[in-house]
């Protein structure tokens, strides 16, 4: 912008007619708007606030690859004088070697042009691979940040968020940065340097046609604002119906079973269809802006052509400019072009990838409601004394699930949890875990405060056998090894044999190497329970959690793993929720839950001859026993 400032103040007013004058006056009001759109003062080109911060941050990304970004944007300057030089070979033939006849010159010309052919070709190469090293190595970290971020989040965070939504953000979010990174941010400098590059010769050699052609500026960039706004809301609005295909396809394929049972296939394909319309329906709004945009920008090209061939031709008959300068003028027009060409690609790129960032950051930004503290040390290898005190916790705060809970387990102790759904058995194993942050009181294992230590040493000191089998599309070896790196065969197949799945297992096509499908599909409820106890006990825990462990087990197996079960719990902790009474009468205490209060606890024996609450349930499921 100072160049065309210089220029004006170079010319003397005696070399300028009145026609010239007008000229140059709206040259300096065009240079302070473009002076102000650079500086965001009165700009029509207004992007939102939100919008810089967040590419600032984004940058940050970027900015460990400053070298190799430094070294590919180097190759920009070289590449936009080249673009500078072969319209200048062009005008020299057609105003010099032509007119002269100069043959001999002819190779020389043609071996000049194929030289900077070959460079640009070499440079476009050296910037198109650097600007990709720089684009992957940023997406590999943000997608493993972001990653790594939602392992940190607690369960309440998953418990509020869709499965198909958290992928999308992994996947459609973090892709739509890619071709930011990778390539469009290489050809934006590229494009807008090289355009200033031209402008600032084209104002040199022919100020009076430049000037005209800048006219046309100001409204490019109130229009590429104008359908700037509304292409990303758009995407926005593309990416929500992305993430909702996402969840219906998660959801739907994971349960097709109980589509399948209950013959719900006609409902889900129209529901599916339904959400697929939305998605169609948002990409047609997308293309409906940038191909609006498009012609429109082209048009706008278009009458530089018409101000050079009319301006500049006029100036060729008045000898003011040679046949060659007008040749060269046409050239650089059709560069100076090209950004302008690109504007709604590009506008769509980074509208696209503001959104997509927005997303990304929500997610990274969100904060666990478990936090592990800063000076938090390693629990020891813990005995099972476990203790709540005065315990109150609820998943929301208008909702207190828990009420004044104060347990004194002893080492060694199985105590069991009993009471009606929704009395607060599982909260109560979702706190010793630290699943959970009690709202008040404490829980400590072997006097250790659980939010003292890391979560980390603390859970890999617990074993989990929850009602909901859960379970990897891996191999039987792979499965009941998850969580203990490094684990021998022997061993897997001794904790299998405890939880009575080894013979089971041998049955199958290829044993323990057998993958057994997302879930364990290929396995009935009985054998991936018992795949799920053999995992817990891998662990070898101090502190076990069995969450209705055999609910899904037949008669038989309940029975065996029971018994196995009783000589595998000598001098360990164990906490044990059950509905079947059947299944803990040998506990050493029963702990009766009500509302999320302990309202009695004993022995079996102590609390059927209390006839309280838990003779009332026992009668409930043995009702031909007489208590």
């Amino acid at each position: 912008m100072s160049r065309i400032l210089n220029i004006s103040s170079s010319l003397r007013r005696s070399e300028l007619d009145y026609y010239d004058i007008n000229i140059l006056r709206k040259l300096i009001m065009q240079a302070n708007m473009i002076r102000k759109i650079a500086e965001g003062k009165d700009s029509p080109l207004k992007l939102e606030p939100s919008v810089f911060i967040i590419y600032k941050r984004f940058f940050k990304y970027i900015w460990p690859q400053k070298f190799k970004l430094i070294l590919g944007s180097s190759t920009i300057f070289i590449l936009s004088f080249l673009q500078i030089l072969v319209p200048q070979i062009t005008r020299y033939v057609i105003d010099v070697v032509i007119p002269n006849n100069y043959f001999n010159l002819l190779p020389f010309v043609a071996l000049i042009i194929a030289i900077t052919s070959l460079l640009q070709g070499g440079l476009n190469f050296t910037r198109n691979y650097l600007m990709s090293l720089v684009g992957q190595k940023t997406i590999y970290d943000i997608r493993n940040e972001l990653y790594q971020h939602l392992q940190t989040l607690s369960m309440s965070f998953f418990e509020n968020q869709r499965t198909g939504t958290l992928m999308a953000r992994l996947t459609q979010d973090v892709d739509a940065l890619e071709k930011l990174v990778t390539t469009d941010v290489a050809e934006i400098v590229a494009e807008i340097f090289t355009f200033f590059v031209i402008v600032t010769y084209l104002l040199y050699a022919n100020w009076r046609i430049t000037v005209l052609i800048l006219l046309t500026l100001p409204i490019m960039v109130y229009l590429t604002q104008f359908f700037g706004m509304r292409m990303r809301d758009a995407y926005r609005e593309l990416q929500l119906r992305g993430a909702e295909i996402n969840n219906h396809l998660q959801e739907t394929l994971s349960n097709i079973k109980l589509i399948k049972s209950s013959a719900t296939e006609k409902y889900e394909t129209d529901r599916f269809s339904e959400r697929n319309q939305q998605n169609m329906q948002a990409n047609l709004r997308t293309v409906q802006l940038s191909s609006a945009f498009a012609p429109i920008i082209d048009f706008m090209n278009n009458l530089g052509n018409i101000i050079i061939l009319t301006y500049g031709s006029w100036e060729v008959m008045q000898a003011k400019m040679s046949i060659g300068e007008l040749t060269a003028f046409l050239a650089y027009l059709n560069q100076i072009n090209q950004p302008a060409k690109r504007f709604s690609r590009i506008m769509n790129v980074l509208q696209k990838g503001a959104t997509a960032l927005e997303r990304v950051f929500e997610t990274l930004d969100t904060q666990t409601d478990v936090i592990e503290k800063a000076d938090a040390i390693t629990l020891p290898e813990i005995k099972g004394h476990i203790q709540f005190e005065n315990v109150e916790f609820g998943y929301n705060p208008t909702k207190i699930v828990i009420k004044n809970f104060s347990l004194d387990i002893q080492p060694g102790m199985t105590v069991a949890l009993v009471g009606a759904s929704g009395a607060g058995k599982t909260s109560v194993a979702n706190l010793a875990t630290r699943f959970y942050d009690p709202i008040k009181g404490r829980i400590l294992f072997d006097g250790y405060d659980v939010r003292d230590v890391t979560i980390k040493s603390l859970r890999e000191q617990i074993g989990i056998v929850s009602q909901e089998t859960l379970l990897l599309h891996a191999s039987i070896k792979e499965n009941i090894g998850y969580g203990k790196p490094g684990v021998r065969d022997e061993d897997i197949e001794a904790v299998a044999k405890i939880a009575y799945a080894h013979e089971f297992i041998m049955e199958m096509p290829n044993g323990y190497e057998t993958i057994i499908g997302e879930r364990g599909m290929k396995l009935s409820g009985g054998q991936r329970q018992r795949l799920a106890i053999a995992r817990a006990l891998i662990k070898n825990p101090n502190f076990l959690i069995l969450d209705e462990a055999t609910s899904a087990l037949d008669t038989e197996s309940e029975y065996l793993i029971q018994e196995a079960l009783q000589s595998l719990l000598k001098n360990r902790t164990c906490l044990v929720i059950a509905h079947r009474l059947s299944t803990i009468q040998s506990a050493d205490m029963i702990v009766v839950l009500e509302q999320g209060q302990i309202i009695e606890k004993g022995t079996h024996s102590h609390l059927l001859a209390t006839d309280g609450r838990y003779a009332y349930l026992h009668k409930m499921q043995f009702p031909q026993k007489k208590i």
